[in-house]
């Protein structure tokens, strides 16, 4: 005959005891996801909101005057000419992609935001009609 296995505190477990720590040990997870969901409406700040377009726009346009000062290297000084001439277009085109990126994903998180307000006051006038 087994003995069945005992906690740490010297009690035993049921078999059922752990399935129910199993699944609050998964619904304690899906709590503690980073997901948004359309019943926390909790306020966030406008650089919580923009500070990854943001970088991606500062550090695209840093990018891109590299390149530029790379590329005018290769115009001015002799020695080296054929590295600025490779590397400057490379890190123009590079900054550029960066800043472009950046400067198209403020709209798209704009319309992001007008769509989470509807949903919200939509998600309010339900549970106001439904829950009387």
């Amino acid at each position: 005959m087994e003995i069945p296995p005992k906690s740490p505190d010297g009690s035993e477990k049921s078999p059922q005891s752990k399935e129910m720590l199993a699944s609050n040990t998964a619904s304690t997870l899906c709590i503690s996801s980073r997901s948004e969901s359309v019943w926390t409406s909790a306020s966030r700040s406008k650089w919580d909101i923009y500070h990854k377009p943001v970088i991606v726009v500062s550090v695209g346009a840093a990018v891109f005057l590299f390149g530029m000062v790379i590329t005018s290297l290769s115009c001015l000084q002799t020695k080296n000419k054929n590295v600025y001439k490779m590397c400057g277009p490379a890190f123009l085109s590079l900054g550029l992609m960066l800043l472009v990126c950046g400067l198209v994903w403020i709209p798209i998180i704009r319309k992001k935001q007008k769509q989470r307000q509807k949903s919200q006051f939509l998600q309010s006038l339900k549970s106001f009609f439904f829950n009387r």
